[in-house]
């Protein structure tokens, strides 16, 4: 809402000092990490969930969109094995699953981020990967639909479900 809006900017310290450093990061702002297969974006995915629940005794929420299960299943035991999986909470629409279910799923994740924000009252860090896939599962069920692509082959409706997250 906007009467909840507040101006002031404070920033989240991560704790890898070379992101603090370099590119730091706004509370309640919003970030991108881009980059080819291999280059550690899961693995700072991987740093950033623990030491939100170490450091700053929050919770992370991945929504994981079109991910292939072997990722999925890696993600889960990397947060058993760091213990944080009690403050990580995960969902996931595999790349196997049809287009309605990976375009919801980033907005099953928004939601548990924010019953943790709002009700629990709780800082929160919310990872979508990979929104790529989120857009194209919205341009399948634009298709199945029937709707009328956009002159570069996106859904009619893109601004609108990008504005939903």
């Amino acid at each position: 809402n906007f009467d909840q809006l507040e101006s002031k900017t404070e920033m989240f310290e991560t704790g890898v000092k070379v992101i603090d450093l370099l590119t730091p990061y706004v509370k309640g702002g919003k970030i991108g990490l881009f980059g080819g297969a291999g280059v550690g974006k899961t693995v700072l995915i991987q740093e950033m969930i623990y030491r939100v629940a170490n450091n700053h005794d929050g919770v992370s929420v991945f929504a994981g969109v079109g991910e292939r299960t072997r990722e999925g299943n890696d993600l889960i035991e990397e947060m058993q094995d760091s213990g944080v999986i009690d403050k990580t909470a995960l969902v996931f629409g595999q790349m196997d699953e049809p287009p309605g279910t990976r375009l919801r799923v980033a907005l099953a994740g928004l939601t548990m981020a924010e019953y943790f924000r709002d009700v629990q009252k709780q800082d929160v860090l919310f990872f979508i990967d990979n929104i790529f896939r989120y857009t194209q599962a919205g341009s399948e069920v634009s298709t199945l639909l029937g709707r009328m692509p956009s002159a570069v082959g996106y859904q009619p409706n893109l601004a609108d479900e990008m504005g939903l997250l």
